[in-house]
């Protein structure tokens, strides 16, 4: 059995050691992915939407190619959680944490 091109193996130690604790740097990788991942559907409908017709006509069979082509690039695409990673271990994502203010 072949293993996907697209599976790679990450160091959790030096995932960890950007926040120092792995739950931590999880959590940050996790919430970014969405981000990602909510900016990409956006976009993606955002394409979808210029093809939308409420009209039935000969022209569909074309526009659904179009549709289909767009469909696919998004797919080719790599996914929101390796591209969160990969922006994390190289320093571009921004964390912080909130001040709790008990008075």
């Amino acid at each position: 059995m072949a293993t996907n091109p697209s599976i790679i193996t990450r160091d959790t130690d030096k995932i960890a050691d950007v926040t120092g604790n792995l739950y931590e740097s999880v959590s940050v990788i996790s919430k970014r992915a969405r981000q990602i991942s909510s900016k990409m559907k956006e976009e993606l409908n955002n394409k979808l939407a210029e093809f939308a017709s409420g009209v039935d006509n000969l022209e569909e069979v074309f526009e659904n190619r179009e549709q289909i082509e767009i469909s696919k690039f998004y797919e080719r695409m790599p996914k929101a959680g390796s591209i969160s990673i990969d922006e994390f271990m190289e320093g571009k994502t921004y964390h912080a944490y909130r001040e709790n203010t008990e008075e």
